[in-house]
């Protein structure tokens, strides 16, 4: 039903019409489609500093020092100046007006890495609640270091990351998680998951996830270790019982034979100093060996289905790392599992990937999709939100626009599924680049509401990613009648001088209340970012 857009006509109805129940977010958020952006400063003066993002509630803008040394934290403040002519908007804006200080201000700047280690400036994460905010330093990776004390050969080893929890009201570092002699994948949050106050961090190197809870207090206190052992007397038994076995020195005990399971199967010894399967890896492969000795009830066939699906695929499977992890809920977590190398490939998707759901309470793996699994990506498609896992405090990114959740975002993926060549192929990319998903990885701006705005994906979205830049501007159109461009977002002035020579990175800040976006274009060669300001006048 066409509804007028002029936004007094629409004050008007909100004071004489009630939304219906569970409605009144939307209706308020209908009012972005008249509050948009319709004014741009380009090149503004501003400090030589790396911005990160706004946290979810708006209050706060977050930047690094070019150096990554320095965590630089500032207050969105609107522009106000002074204008003795009756129609303001006919005019120029004061040169004042026209400098990051009249949009920000500046809190506090708090030092965090040391002389060798820097700031991992892709790394945030925002407790909204608390207010608090979690960063990492970390020194320079060493790569294809030697596989010492357990370690995984052919990951990175970085000698000291520290996760430093900040009261971002006064810039007061509350408390630290140092690991030593591990690799954890910082970027855009990948290898760390916070879900209300638990936070996971994968060890890609140590194959280790370390749940951790942050109190009220402010202080990060470990719960649990998901790897090696996954009960917490687990190490406890296995050392009181090292007493019982034939060698006397009971650091050798991980130098046990494994234990032959008789089903009727022909194994071949194995060798003395192979070492126990991790407690996580010995549940998963318990796992799919159970599910398929459960497929036949007779004997002859079950031995023949578990020679041919488990025994000729064993190596492969006790091969699996874990790459990524989320929670799903407090007490169950989505478990990413493939090869080494995809472990820290940039383009990961080509890798065969497996998919765990790990029930923390019980240690059990409850859940197993191969790679490529249709009912997962059927569980996906239909309750995309379920996988956002969003903290309960955070009521902005509820309202995150998803397949699950808006028919445009839906009518579109199908779109790229009716075109894909192969099924198998789009389900497999799918799901290998959307799941697990990374923490607080998109903006909760209404802009990106596709209920509101219809935009080019390939050029922007609420995915905070780096993109490609372009000459063109950036249109939001209206998703209903009368279609109109609301708003568009270009990087440069329309008569600036472009050098094509030039390779230029863009990436884009939306705050996610205020009709305010940063448009920042990056170039090579370490040259100064150029910032431009998007605002409503």
């Amino acid at each position: 039903m066409f509804r007028r857009s002029n936004i007094t006509a629409r004050i008007f109805q909100r004071q004489i019409c009630t939304p219906a129940p569970g409605t009144s977010v939307h209706c308020a958020r209908r009012f972005y489609e008249n509050l948009v952006p319709s004014c741009t400063i380009f090149d503004v003066e501003c400090p030589d500093q790396s911005f990160c993002k706004f946290t979810d509630d708006g209050q706060y803008l977050i930047s690094f020092s070019r150096n990554q040394q320095n965590l630089i934290v500032y207050r969105p403040t609107w522009l106000s100046f002074s204008c003795k002519e009756e129609d303001c908007d006919a005019f120029d804006l004061p040169p004042k007006a026209k400098r990051f200080e009249s949009f920000f201000t500046r809190l506090y700047s708090v030092s965090l890495a040391s002389s060798n280690a820097v700031i991992c400036k892709d790394f945030f994460l925002y407790m909204e609640g608390n207010h608090y905010g979690i960063f990492a330093t970390s020194t320079l990776p060493i790569h294809e270091p030697p596989a010492t004390g357990g370690a995984i050969q052919g990951i990175p080893y970085i000698e000291k990351i520290t996760f430093h929890l900040i009261r971002l009201e006064d810039g007061f570092v509350l408390d630290e998680k140092i690991l030593h002699n591990d690799f954890v994948n910082l970027t855009h949050n990948m290898g760390v998951f916070l879900y209300d106050d638990l936070l996971a961090i994968v060890s890609l190197r140590n194959q280790t996830i370390h749940i951790l809870q942050i109190r009220d207090s402010g202080n990060l206190v470990d719960v649990r270790t998901i790897g090696e052992f996954c009960h917490e007397d687990d190490e406890l038994f296995l050392n009181s019982n090292a007493q019982c076995l034939a060698f006397p020195d009971k650091s050798k005990l991980h130098q046990l034979p494994r234990i032959n399971v008789q089903n009727g199967l022909q194994h071949s010894q194995p060798n003395l100093e192979d070492s126990f399967l991790t407690g996580i890896k010995q549940r998963l492969l318990s796992f799919i060996f159970q599910g398929i000795w459960n497929e036949e009830k007779d004997h002859t066939l079950r031995v023949q289905c578990l020679k041919k699906k488990f025994y000729y695929h064993f190596q492969d499977y006790a091969d699996l790392i874990i790459w990524k992890v989320q929670f799903l809920d407090r007490h169950h977590l989505l478990i990413k599992f493939g090869s080494v190398d995809g472990g820290v490939s940039r383009n990961a998707d080509q890798h065969p990937a497996f998919f765990a759901v790990y029930n923390m309470e019980t240690t059990d793996i409850i859940a197993f999709y191969q790679n490529s699994p249709e009912e997962l990506y059927l569980l996906f498609e239909q309750f995309c939100d379920h996988f956002h896992a969003t903290s309960r405090n955070s009521l902005s990114m509820n309202f995150v626009s998803s397949h699950s959740n808006n028919i445009h975002a839906l009518e579109q993926l199908r779109c790229v599924k009716n075109k894909a060549s192969s099924s198998s192929q789009f389900v497999k990319k799918m799901l290998s680049s959307s799941l697990p998903y990374s923490c607080q990885s998109q903006s909760p701006s209404p802009y990106f509401d596709q209920s509101l705005f219809r935009f080019d994906e390939k050029l922007i979205s609420a995915t905070n990613r780096h993109r490609q830049s372009t000459d063109h501007p950036i249109k939001f159109i209206l998703r209903r009648q009368p279609y109109s461009l609301k708003f568009k977002i270009k990087t440069g002035p329309e008569a600036g001088n472009t050098d094509g020579r030039t390779k230029k990175i863009s990436s884009f800040l939306f705050h996610p209340i205020l009709p305010l976006v940063l448009s920042i274009q990056h170039t090579l060669f370490l040259q100064p970012s150029v910032l431009n300001i998007h605002f409503r006048r």
